[in-house]
């Protein structure tokens, strides 16, 4: 999955500002962020907006902090996920699974500011990347040791990544009526059935 890593926040957090920090991506990941100022946010929050300036100086700052946190805590929750199997097919299966799980919280309220906004989007951008180099990673590995047939496995990812991208946008939903949690199933699905032996 995405590209943002674990331990990448620069400063320490206090547990409040932690809590904080949870509480805006559950909020932003329901009902989005762009119509929210500062001043909402505190009374959603029920905190100052002196505690939300400590998080960052800013809303567009606040916005792009709470998304980084998302796809870092996702990134970790795919990977410790995808950890666990060691056999090719359920690695991938369990990655996409694993993505799908991740991103379910997400409102399509959510990505419409994500795609609005330029921090945001960029952040999103890269995760996909980094999601669709990591299923190549998996996908060369299954082909190396004999479980996959040889496939092109730049290609298969960026497949991977076009469809990922149609799914967080909502366009997958719109064209099929599939959620994302099934269109991500129905993707492992045929993922597996096209570079199996």
């Amino acid at each position: 999955m995405p590209g943002e890593r674990a331990g990448a926040t620069t400063d320490r957090l206090t547990r409040r500002q932690a809590e904080l920090l949870d509480q805006l991506e559950q909020l932003f990941l329901a009902e989005g962020f762009a119509r929210f100022t500062l001043e909402d946010l505190a009374v959603r929050l029920h905190c100052s907006k002196s505690t939300l300036y400590a998080l960052a100086g800013s809303k567009e700052q606040l916005a792009s902090r709470v998304i980084r946190h998302f796809f870092r805590k996702a990134t970790a929750a795919v990977e410790a996920r995808t950890a666990t199997e060691r056999d090719p097919a359920l690695r991938v299966t369990a990655y996409l699974a694993a993505v799908a799980r991740a991103l379910a919280p997400a409102s399509p309220a959510f990505y419409r500011d994500l795609d609005a906004f330029p921090p945001g989007r960029a952040v999103y951008e890269r995760n996909t990347a980094s999601a669709a180099e990591r299923v190549r990673e998996l996908i060369a590995e299954g082909v190396a040791q004999g479980r996959f047939r040889e496939v092109h496995p730049a290609l298969v990812a960026d497949t991977v990544s076009t469809l990922v991208f149609r799914i967080g946008r909502g366009d997958t939903a719109r064209a099929t009526g599939l959620d994302d949690a099934a269109a991500y199933r129905e993707l492992a699905a045929l993922l597996l059935h096209g570079i199996s032996l």
